[in-house]
């Protein structure tokens, strides 16, 4: 599943002078008003965003996942907030349906979300389930052809947008093998969301807990049909989101060394530029290679992820690849994000600077979509459980 280079060249150059002309100028506004403008969300529709990663048999653009990577990397370039409007279409919240859904959920759902008419929304975490996925305690009784939903579903992205969720729910009984993968609607009775989330950093971002009360799901919403599936369906969900966060991190970390550059070339001290010191030209050479290293596993992998079967083939050596660039990514941008506050001095904590909310926003991206100490265990996992 690819476009065809000189198809993907023009929609890379596209987003580049998105990012530059449109979004950019408005990250001011977005951190002052905590809301990403409705006019740039039409312009991401309008530009395809919210299907980049969709085949074209059901609406989307149909990117390889190299490309969507290099697409990540570009809008990395700007305030996390961009991304975060149409990220759970492109990844978390469309592709369990792509990846194992029925053909008729597909073909009902899946155009919706490549226009970004429907929002999409990851609903796996819980109060008492987050690093431990498989403790899923949100509860999915039957009933004759429904199952009745009782639970809370707590940091969701995009709740408070979303017009559906790609949820997890224990059908069975313990363990991974009792989780089956619903595709909930937003609006049936019993769903409520809670206050929107106040976050240190990623203002523009919406999160929230998503709550179930009885809950009516008809049975046909199982992803796939099949209960008891959730939990692979989001294991491999998972793989192609950290690779996706571990681009945009490295897109992020670039934005961020341009401007402890640019700083560094303008500001003077002792009688001259800061950069020309050669403590400070040590932190920007770290940044630099750390993420030209950063971003060279992101394209190894994708490579490698586009070279599967099938993006629904689990494949053990590429998903601890994923999780090495989840690691070293997102780490990284925050050993950058420190170190071009730093090179700003003072400047660097005051929220005139970009540097400032930088250094905020990327403090997340360690977090969500699996913590550095969960790719930690599946890295050493895999390692020892190899022959």
């Amino acid at each position: 599943m690819a476009i065809d280079n000189e198809s993907f060249e023009l929609l890379l150059a596209s987003v580049q002078r998105f990012v530059r002309e449109r979004l950019i100028p408005a990250e001011n506004a977005v951190e002052e008003h905590d809301e990403v403008p409705a006019d740039i969300v039409q312009d991401m529709k309008d530009m395809g965003l919210f299907g980049l990663s969709i085949p074209e048999a059901y609406g989307g653009i149909g990117l390889s996942m190299e490309q969507e990577c290099r697409v990540a990397y570009e809008i990395g370039h700007t305030s996390l907030a961009f991304r975060s409007v149409f990220g759970t279409n492109v990844g978390i919240g469309s592709q369990g349906i792509l990846m194992d859904g029925t053909e008729e959920q597909k073909q009902t759902i899946l155009p919706k979300v490549a226009t970004g008419e429907l929002i999409m929304s990851f609903a796996l975490t819980e109060p008492d389930a987050g690093s431990d996925s498989a403790a899923v305690k949100t509860r999915a009784d039957l009933g004759g052809d429904h199952y009745v939903l009782n639970g809370t579903k707590r940091f969701i992205t995009n709740a408070p947008r979303a017009g559906a969720f790609t949820l997890m729910a224990r059908s069975d009984g313990p363990g991974a093998g009792g989780i089956s993968a619903f595709i909930v609607p937003a609006d049936l009775p019993g769903l409520t969301l809670g206050k929107p989330d106040r976050k240190m950093g990623q203002r523009g971002t919406k999160t929230c807990d998503v709550n179930m009360d009885n809950v009516r799901v008809p049975a046909a919403n199982i992803i796939g049909g099949v209960p008891g599936q959730g939990f692979k369906t989001a294991m491999k969900v998972l793989d192609r989101g950290r690779l996706h966060i571990s681009a945009v991190a490295c897109g992020m970390a670039q934005r961020i060394l341009d401007e402890a550059v640019a700083y560094a070339q303008q500001r003077k001290q002792f009688g001259k530029r800061i950069g020309d010191f050669q403590l400070v030209q040590a932190m920007l050479a770290d940044s630099q290679a750390e993420l030209y290293a950063g971003w060279s596993m992101v394209q190894d992998c994708a490579k490698r992820c586009d070279g599967k079967p099938s993006p629904s083939v689990s494949d053990p050596d590429v998903s601890m690849r994923a999780s090495c660039c989840k690691l070293f990514c997102t780490e990284m941008v925050g050993r950058v994000a420190d170190r071009g506050v730093q090179v700003h001095g003072g400047s660097g904590y005051i929220n005139e600077f970009p540097v400032e909310r930088f250094y905020r926003d990327v403090r997340l991206l360690r977090l969500y979509e699996g913590t550095t100490q969960i790719q930690q265990i599946i890295i050493g996992r895999e390692l020892m459980d190899r022959g």
